[in-house]
């Protein structure tokens, strides 16, 4: 009897949008798995707390999904921060590995700011009337523009971008015990995650690298889609 092949749930950072997964979703699909992209567009609108609005839209986008299907979630930059919340959120689901792309890593209890008191000096002075410039606006535009394969791709990212309020960097997210209760692993794209990928190997998970920038699996979905099948087979 043929195995069942996983859904993947892809989540994006909350500081873009769904379509820097969407290339990805469509090369799993055409291996035979199922490929979610829940959109979090929404969830940082308002007053904070964001973690629950998060870890509710990636729920609500499963609903349609049969609950006995297993999951693999993989968290791209800032959503990693958020993957514990999620998998809680998920607890009767059937998680069977999780991946950190080019991702921030939770703490290991307890529960993780998202930004340190360093950066959030910095972004203070960036905001206006408490809302953050969109993330490629921080950066000089010749640094942006690398970032993508096209022009066309790039506006796509671009222009789906949120301004999301300062709150959502003040935050501190719950790290719920027990929630890495299946193999986890981490997918290393950019020289910045260098550290991050070297904390999930002391953790003693499974580090594969695929050389790139930090928005690489839009540069290279194919590889980047077959990564994922390789780290979460190794699982």
């Amino acid at each position: 009897m043929e195995a069942v092949k996983p859904v993947f749930v892809l989540l994006h950072s909350p500081l873009v949008g769904p379509s820097t997964w969407l290339p990805v979703a469509g090369h799993l699909v055409s291996t035979g798995c199922q490929a979610r992209v829940p959109s979090l567009l929404d969830a940082c609108v308002g007053p904070p707390p964001y973690w629950p609005r998060i870890s509710a839209a990636v729920r609500d986008d499963l609903d349609s999904v049969p609950s006995g299907l297993p999951l693999v979630l993989v968290a791209h930059s800032n959503a990693g921060y958020f993957l514990p919340t999620i998998r809680a959120e998920l607890a009767h689901r059937r998680v069977i590995g999780s991946v950190f792309v080019d991702a921030a890593l939770p703490a290991r209890s307890g529960s993780t700011p998202v930004a340190s008191a360093e950066r959030l000096d910095l972004l203070r002075h960036r905001a206006v009337d408490g809302t953050m410039p969109r993330w490629t606006d921080w950066w000089d535009a010749a640094d942006v523009a690398a970032l993508f394969p096209d022009a066309r791709t790039g506006h796509a990212v671009i222009d789906e971008q949120p301004r999301l309020p300062l709150a959502y960097f003040e935050q501190d997210v719950p790290v719920p015990e027990g929630w890495d209760d299946h193999p986890c692993s981490y997918l290393l794209f950019s020289p910045p995650y260098e550290r991050y990928a070297a904390e999930a190997g002391r953790r003693g998970w499974r580090v594969a690298h695929l050389p790139g920038g930090h928005l690489h699996q839009i540069v290279d979905p194919e590889g980047t889609a077959r990564q994922l099948l390789e780290l979460v087979d190794a699982s």
